[in-house]
């Protein structure tokens, strides 16, 4: 009878012991196509823009707002294409895009070194933190008049807006990183001998990178909506027209259908860069992190 106890004991404490293992493995999710991982990701969004026109061209045949105000989607179409056609609507996203991308990281170098100092340093963070959320909180459209005083007409203008406007939010998404890296990591890397910019560099900011990317998409949409807030105000010639500065041309002119493709256009660059920058990324550092493995699983039996 002894026996038998003891060997029922022994395989209860093997088969929980190959319970937890199976528990601890990532269950691997089917692999698809590049294609039908696109169509994945792009269907859902399609389909909420062709729900939002079809309310757009119910509110113009139930005339909600006269013509003029609210052109339908086929005359903004058609404003759309012809901006197209002749160029201005290239040559106003690839300077936007252009802009957007030098501000934006050059907000993450200056963003990740502040964020770095106030980490590594709680009596900074309690006397500068404050200030960076004050900062955060402040319109971006409120530096474009000090901008254009200390810099003038001229993409200096445009880089100093952005900065205003990402470094904040880059800034408060890395102390929102360091701040969930669980305390046994840095016990680790101080077991191990790391110190200082090494316990930063190789222990802290890996394990941060996680919650930073949240930081790094919230800066990319500030540095995006201060570029468009600079160029709506700041103008001339030498500049260029970008996107922004396509709208304002819009209003100056009482063009309803330019100023919706406009927008339209500033809209669509903000999901494409989701789409193929960030949604990229952050799913393959959650993958390499064992995040998403379930998530992944359920996705594909759906």
């Amino acid at each position: 009878m002894a026996t038998e106890t003891s060997a029922a004991v022994r395989i209860s404490e093997r088969d929980l012991a190959a319970g937890l293992d199976a528990l601890e493995t990532p269950i691997a999710a089917p692999r698809r196509s590049p294609g039908s991982e696109a169509w994945r990701a792009v269907w859902p969004v399609l389909a909420a823009l062709t729900a939002l026109v079809i309310a757009w061209q119910v509110a113009y045949v139930l005339e909600l707002k006269p013509p003029y105000a609210l052109p339908s989607p086929a005359d903004t179409w058609q404003t759309l294409l012809h901006a197209i056609q002749d160029g201005s609507a290239w040559r106003a996203v690839s300077l936007s895009i252009q802009r957007a991308a030098v501000g934006f990281l050059m907000s993450v170098v200056v963003g990740v070194a502040i964020g770095v100092v106030l980490a590594a340093s709680p009596l900074l963070r309690r006397a500068f933190g404050p200030i960076i959320t004050g900062l955060q909180s402040l319109p971006s459209v409120a530096w474009v008049p000090a901008a254009i005083i200390w810099f003038q007409l001229s993409n200096a203008t445009m880089y100093a807006v952005i900065l205003l406007g990402a470094v904040p939010s880059i800034v408060n998404g890395l102390l929102a990183g360091t701040d969930q890296v669980p305390p046994l990591y840095l016990r680790v890397g101080q077991v191990l001998g790391a110190r200082g910019w090494t316990r930063i560099r190789y222990v802290l900011l890996p394990a941060a990178l996680p919650g930073f990317l949240g930081g790094l998409k919230q800066g990319w949409a500030f540095a995006w909506r201060s570029l468009m807030a600079a160029e709506l105000i700041t103008y001339s010639p030498q500049l260029g027209t970008g996107l922004g500065q396509l709208l304002d041309i819009g209003r100056q002119t009482s063009d309803m259908s330019l100023v919706i493709a406009s927008i339209s256009l500033i809209f669509l660059v903000g999901i494409l860069i989701e789409l193929l920058l960030f949604a990229p990324l952050e799913r393959h550092v959650l993958h390499s992190r064992g995040l998403t493995g379930a998530v992944s699983a359920k996705g594909g039996r759906g």
